[in-house]
C-alpha cells in the first residue's frame, strides 16, 4: 500500500498529513491558510492522489512557518509512500496552461534533493498571500522527498492563473513519475541500483 501519515509537531506549528499515492484525487484540508488549501487541492486532483492536512501554525505573525512546514510533512509522507521506488517511471512532467499562463514542471525521483524555480510572479501577492511561500513550499517538500524539481512558469500576466499552472503541473508530474512501469516491474529505475 502506497500511504503514508506524518505528524510534524514544533514549538511554529502541529501539522498531520495522510496520503494515498493510489487515490482518486479527493482532498481534506484545513491549513489555515486558504490559498494554499486551494493549490493543495490541485495537486491532489491532478496527481489523482488522495491527501488530507490539518495544519495549526503561529498564523498571528505570518503564513511562512505553516507554509513550508506544510512543505516539509508532504515530503516526508511522499517519501515515505513512494518507498524504495522498485518499478517505478521515475521521471515526470507536465506542461499546464491556464487562459495566458503556461508552466512547466519537471522532475526526478532522484534521491537527491534539488530545485530550480524560474517564476517571475506578476505581483507579489495573490489576496493575502505571499507568493515567496510557493518555493518555501517546494523547498520544503524537495529536502525531504528527496527529488529533483524544476519548475518554470513560461508566460503569465494573472499570479493566481501563474501559480495554479505551477500547482497542477506539479501534481501531474508526480503521478507520471510515481507511477508504475510495467517493463521495469521490480527493477529500481537507476545505473546505481539506487535512488
Amino acid at each position: 500500500m502506497r500511504r503514508a501519515q506524518v505528524t510534524r509537531n514544533t514549538l511554529e506549528t502541529q501539522i498531520n498529513v495522510s496520503l494515498n499515492l493510489d487515490g482518486t484525487g479527493k482532498a481534506m484540508l484545513q491549513t489555515g491558510v486558504p490559498f494554499l488549501d486551494h493549490m493543495l487541492d490541485q495537486i491532489a486532483r491532478h496527481g489523482m492522489l488522495d491527501l488530507e492536512v490539518i495544519a495549526k501554525g503561529d498564523l498571528h505573525i505570518d503564513a511562512h512557518h505553516t507554509v513550508e512546514d506544510i512543505g516539509i510533512t508532504l515530503g516526508q509522507a511522499f517519501a515515505q509512500a513512494i518507498g524504495d521506488k522498485k518499478g517505478l517511471r521515475r521521471y515526470g512532467h507536465a506542461y499546464v496552461p491556464l487562459d495566458e499562463a503556461l508552466s512547466r514542471v519537471v522532475l526526478d525521483l532522484s534521491g537527491r534533493p534539488g530545485l530550480v524555480f524560474n517564476v517571475d510572479f506578476s505581483r507579489a501577492r495573490i489576496g493575502d498571500f505571499d507568493v515567496d511561500l510557493i518555493h518555501e513550499f517546494f523547498q520544503g517538500f524537495i529536502n525531504h522527498a528527496l527529488m529533483t524539481l524544476h519548475i518554470d512558469n513560461l508566460s503569465g500576466r494573472n499570479a493566481h492563473h501563474q501559480a495554479e499552472t505551477i500547482f497542477k503541473a506539479f501534481g501531474r508530474a508526480l503521478r507520471t513519475a510515481a507511477t508504475p512501469d510495467p517493463a521495469a516491474s521490480g527493477i529500481i529505475p537507476s545505473t546505481k541500483g539506487t535512488l
